[in-house]
């Protein structure tokens, strides 16, 4: 689209004349400096200018996009500091999302549609992103729901890190019988005959979850760039624009980012991404991570696609797992001495780290091996690490972790479990858990993100509700208000934390010149919309280097165009991904507090006239003249 004369902004012929032009917008910039503006210009990717129409104007050329944002609301394009991007791009057009279904009903017909198009050797996965609390029904499906659905094609429907549930085609496909052992950690429920009864459980580990999982059909070839694009796609969507992927179980370095770096070749990437490397073999983690350390340094790479640093795993041994309908694993009683080599190779070598710890048991364990070497000088040492999920995380850790210059990273998975971490350890725990206020009261850096795709959803705006509300997705309140933070709180966790964690704090998560152009429109005022619809928030424009790389609604058809999904019979191509539901409005109990409190400030003004002799001072009393 070629510039046009917009309020004033003529294009003139100039040698820097800005290739983009927002104007019109009501702009959270983040920046403390001039934390608001109604216009922006951008020129090779690069923010040049913050303001208004004045100031911008200059920048307009006759080639320049001048976008109007019809007074909505723009912030800093979001920055998901915990989201398996990669692993999640590769599989994306194979799932079936249940992310925002609101009924297990419409789940399973969706299910069955996808089932009478999916060709034969190929499964029907429900893959994360749903929780059995967000259902009306309140329950998962169960195995003989599955096999109606689909009687002879193999379904697998995985439930957070606790469970999973195969109808009888799968079972088949994976070669599970009456005399398959259970693997460690993992159970395989049986019926009265021994046979598997469809339901796989996390007892506690998820590694049965994942290795059944792995045995499904995958994607090959360009299929996995396509595959990727989407997601990607999909992730700008609602406003992301940054991620940094934690890696994680079955997800090989390098095979399994060949596609990542291929699209970054290419510039086909829409959304930054900064990776770790997880040692995916037991007995062998040192080994990877000095080979690793041969290849590569963090912060290698370009704005594009750049290396972090190790973990979420440096050592299987060390890893708890959390799976809250379980109780809390006991880990390895030796684990400490090869995690200790581990944590030492790295930070002799300038490796930044990110460490998976769900309970303070693990990591009161882990900052003792950390205060070992900062004896020795290894802590702080100007390398970024930090500390993941930390739902049980204790006063006395957060202070050594601040004392070891370490930071931390939240995601929203009790918006899903919140539920099973209650009926397991109490309100009371699940009220600080995590601890978001005493970590930020501490002075740590702390990103937000969401540990999608097999946990929680990768919309972003679940878990922004999440920080501010304490609710999950069944509307439970699990945190009180001394443990929420307010929407610009949130909305920095969201965007400049995550840039702090990258090494990234003076390029990006603000809107200031010299910063790049990652930016998004909103469907809704984030700041001014009524908290219950925070999760229906989209973006209607998402801009990332510059580039528009989603656009909705009047800006349909500015985005780059991408390849057709494939395969055709893909449950995206049909379904899409996150099922938008619409905004809430007045719910019933919403609506009668509201009216609650006309109310009461009826009263109160009738109180004020009292108190200024402009009404008799008498209480009133209902009235109705059906009883005079």
């Amino acid at each position: 689209m070629s510039a046009m004369p917009v309020g004033g902004l003529v294009p003139r012929a100039t040698d820097d004349a800005a290739e983009l032009v927002i104007r019109n917008a009501k702009i959270h910039t983040g920046d403390p400096d001039r934390p608001q503006a109604e216009a922006m210009a951008v020129h090779a990717g690069v923010i040049t200018v913050v303001g208004d129409d004045k100031d911008v104007a200059p920048h307009v050329g006759p080639d320049t996009k001048v976008v109007d944002a019809l007074g909505r609301r723009m912030i800093p394009g979001l920055n998901d500091a915990h989201l398996h991007v990669i692993r999640g791009g590769l599989n994306y057009v194979l799932e079936l999302r249940w992310d925002g279904v609101p009924t297990l009903r419409q789940g399973l017909a969706m299910l069955r549609e996808q089932a009478a198009r999916t060709p034969k050797g190929q499964w029907v996965r429900v893959v994360g992103g749903w929780s059995a609390e967000q259902f009306a029904e309140r329950r998962l499906p169960t195995a003989a729901e599955l096999n109606a659905a689909a009687p002879d094609t193999p379904v697998f429907v995985l439930h957070l890190y606790q469970s999973a549930v195969l109808n009888r085609a799968a079972l088949k496909a994976v070669g599970y019988g009456k005399d398959t052992p259970d693997p460690k950690g993992g159970q395989i429920v049986r019926g009265r005959d021994g046979e598997p009864t469809g339901m796989l459980l996390a007892a506690p580990s998820a590694l049965i979850l994942y290795s059944t999982l792995a045995k499904a059909p995958v994607l090959e070839g360009e299929d996995k760039k396509i595959s990727t694009r989407h997601f990607l796609r999909e992730l700008n969507r609602f406003g992301l624009t940054s991620a940094i992927d934690a890696a994680g179980g079955f997800q090989n370095f390098p095979d399994n980012y060949s596609t990542v770096t291929e699209l970054a070749r290419a510039g086909q990437l829409s959304l930054r991404i900064a990776y770790h490397l997880f040692p995916q073999t037991p007995g062998q983690e040192i080994d990877d991570l000095a080979r690793w350390i041969e290849m590569a340094r963090p912060e290698d790479g370009d704005e594009w696609l750049r290396l972090n640093g190790a973990g979420e795993n440096l050592t299987w041994a060390a890893a708890d797992f959390e799976n809250f309908a379980q109780p809390r694993p006991e880990l390895h009683p030796d684990y400490d001495a090869p995690f200790e080599k581990a944590v030492r190779l790295l930070m002799e070598n300038g490796w930044g780290f990110r460490l998976h710890a769900t309970y303070d048991e693990t990591i009161r364990r882990d900052l003792t091996v950390f205060e070992k070497l900062a004896a020795e000088g290894l802590f702080p040492a100007g390398n970024r690490w930090l500390f993941d999920h930390a739902e049980t995380v204790s006063s006395e850790s957060l202070d050594r972790v601040a004392a070891l210059g370490g930071a931390m990273s939240v995601q929203n998975r009790l918006s899903f479990q919140g539920e099973a971490f209650v009926r397991r350890y109490g309100p009371g725990a699940a009220a600080d858990a995590p601890p978001v206020r005493a970590m930020l009261e501490r002075g740590l850096t702390v990103g937000a993100g969401t540990d999608a795709t097999r946990v929680s959803t990768y919309n972003p705006w679940v878990a922004l509700h999440w920080l501010v509300s304490g609710r999950t997705v069944g509307d439970l309140v699990v945190r009180p208000p001394h443990n929420r933070v307010d929407r610009q709180t949130a909305l920095a966790m969201f965007t400049r934390a995550g840039a702090a964690l990258t090494g990234e704090s003076e390029v990006k998560g603000v809107l200031r010149p010299g910063c790049y152009a990652d930016l998004a429109v909103l469907s809704e005022d984030y700041f001014t919309v009524p908290e219950a619809d925070i999760p229906h928030i989209e973006a209607l424009l998402t801009v990332t280097g510059g580039r528009i790389v989603y656009a909705a609604a009047e800006y349909e058809g500015l985005d780059e165009e991408l390849p057709p999904i494939d395969p055709a019979w893909s449950p995206v191509a049909h379904f899409g991904g996150y099922q938008a539901s619409p905004r809430t409005g007045l719910r019933g109990v919403r609506q009668a507090e509201l009216l609650g409190q006309a109310v009461a400030e009826s009263e109160q003004h009738r109180q004020w006239r009292a108190r200024r002799g402009l009404t008799p001072d008498t209480e009133t009393t209902p009235f109705d003249p059906c009883f005079l």
